[in-house]
C-alpha cells in the first residue's frame, strides 16, 4: 500500500490530532494514531479514551487500509522535512516506511483492530450550531477560571448549560468564577454538562477565527463537535456543578469603570513586588482614585495610582493579583466595570452595557 502526499497537506492534520496524544501511556497503542484510507480519503484518529479527534483529507489512495502509527514520531518527521517535500508512505502489515527525497524512516505499527475507537452515541439529545469564532470567543472568556487537578473533579472542566434560547458557559476553581452567555436560534430544554479541561483547550486550538459553523450534539455522557473536517467526541465529567447563580452577587453599589489596558499594565507592574507565594495586591479605592499596592517578605513595596470616576464608599480590599490579570488579559473590551459591596465581599467585573459577561473574584486577607 503506497500513498504520496505533500508535506504541507499532511502537517496540519497531524498537528491537529496529535495534541491529545499522551507521550507515555499505560496502553502503548494510545501513543499511536489510527490511519485509515478509502476512496481517495485519508482519515486520522487520535484518542486518550476521554476525548477523540478525527480528521479527513483528500489523497491519492484508492485501496482500503487501516493501521496505527506513532503520532508524535510521524508529526516530528513531517515537520522536520523541507517545506516542498512530497512524502511517499509505504504501509505493510507491521511497518510503515516514510520516504522523502533522500530521507527514509522505518516506523513500527500496531494492529488497527486493537485501536480503542470511541463510538459516537446515537441517542441524540440536543443539537445546535454556532459560528466557530463565536464559540471560540465564549470559551476563551471563561477557560482561565477552570480548576487544574482539583480533588473536586467537577471543577476541572467547564459547564455548558443550554436553557431555552440561551447557551451559558461557566468555569470556576472555587476562588473565582467566569460566566458568559449567548443566544441560540432555537429553544431547547434545560441541560447541563461539564466538559473536561483538556477538551476545552483542544477545541480553542482547533477552531478557526471564522464564522463557519460548529455543530454541537449533546448525548448521554458525550458531546460531539463537528467543524471543518474535524469530528471531536468527548466524554463529560459526571458530577454536579456548583450553583453559579448563588455566587454571582447582585446589588453591589460601589461601582467604577476603568480602561482595561491601563489597569492591566498597572497591575502587571505592581505584581512584580507581590509575595511570590500568595500573589496578593491591595486595591485602595477613594473618591476618583484607585491605588494598587503590593509588598513582599523582603519589605519591598510597589504602588500604582489611577484616576477613576468614583464617588462611593472608601474601600481597602485584597486580591490574588493573578486572578485580576487573567480577566484583564482575556476579555477583549476597552472598558470594564468593577463593582464592590465592602472590603470583605467579592468583586464583580462586567462589561459596560453588556449583561452576558460576569467575572466574580473572592477577596483575600493581606
Amino acid at each position: 500500500m503506497n500513498i504520496k502526499i505533500k508535506r504541507d497537506l499532511l502537517l496540519k492534520p497531524l498537528s491537529d490530532v496529535s495534541g491529545i496524544v499522551e507521550k507515555r501511556h499505560a496502553l502503548p497503542i494510545l501513543s499511536n494514531l489510527l490511519l485509515e484510507g478509502e476512496d481517495g480519503i485519508l482519515k486520522f484518529t487520535a484518542t486518550d479514551l476521554e476525548v477523540q479527534i478525527s480528521l479527513s483529507i483528500k489523497s491519492d489512495t484508492k485501496e482500503s487500509f487501516k493501521t496505527t502509527i506513532a503520532a508524535r514520531k510521524l508529526f516530528d518527521i513531517t515537520r522536520a522535512l523541507p517545506e516542498e517535500s512530497v512524502l511517499d508512505i509505504q504501509i505493510d502489515e507491521s511497518k510503515v516506511m516514510v520516504k522523502a527525497k533522500k530521507s527514509r524512516f522505518n516506523l513500527q505499527t500496531l494492529p488497527a483492530k486493537d485501536y480503542p475507537v470511541m463510538i459516537k452515541n446515537e441517542e441524540e439529545d440536543i443539537t445546535f450550531s454556532l459560528p466557530q469564532n463565536e464559540l471560540k470567543s465564549l470559551l476563551k472568556q471563561v477557560d482561565f477560571s477552570m480548576a487544574q487537578q482539583d480533588i473536586r473533579y467537577y471543577l476541572n472542566g467547564l459547564l455548558l448549560e443550554v436553557d431555552g434560547k440561551k447557551l451559558n458557559v461557566v468555569a470556576t476553581d472555587g476562588h473565582r468564577l467566569s460566566f458568559t452567555s449567548t443566544n441560540l436560534k432555537d429553544s431547547h430544554e434545560k441541560k447541563q454538562i461539564i466538559i473536561p479541561r483538556k477538551t476545552i483547550i483542544e477545541l480553542i486550538k482547533l477552531m478557526a477565527d471564522e464564522n463557519k459553523p460548529v455543530t454541537i450534539t449533546i448525548t448521554k455522557n458525550q458531546v460531539a463537535f463537528q467543524f471543518n473536517e474535524i469530528d471531536l467526541i468527548t466524554k463529560v465529567i459526571d458530577g454536579k456543578f456548583p450553583d453559579y447563580n448563588r455566587v454571582i452577587p447582585e446589588g453591589h453599589t460601589n461601582i467604577f469603570d476603568v480602561d482595561r489596558l491601563n489597569l492591566l499594565s498597572s497591575m502587571q507592574r505592581a505584581s512584580i513586588l507581590s509575595n511570590e507565594k500568595y500573589r496578593g495586591i491591595r486595591m485602595v479605592i477613594n473618591e476618583n482614585n484607585l491605588k494598587l499596592i503590593s509588598s513582599n517578605s523582603d519589605q519591598e513595596q510597589a504602588e500604582e495610582e489611577l484616576e477613576i470616576n468614583y464617588s462611593g464608599t472608601n474601600i481597602d480590599i485584597g486580591f490574588n493579583v493573578t486572578y485580576l490579570i487573567d480577566v484583564l488579559l482575556n476579555i477583549q473590551f476597552d472598558k470594564l466595570t468593577f463593582a464592590f459591596n465592602d472590603s470583605s465581599s467579592s468583586c464583580l467585573i462586567t462589561i459596560p452595557n453588556n449583561s452576558d459577561y460576569k467575572y466574580v473574584v473572592m477577596p483575600m486577607r493581606i
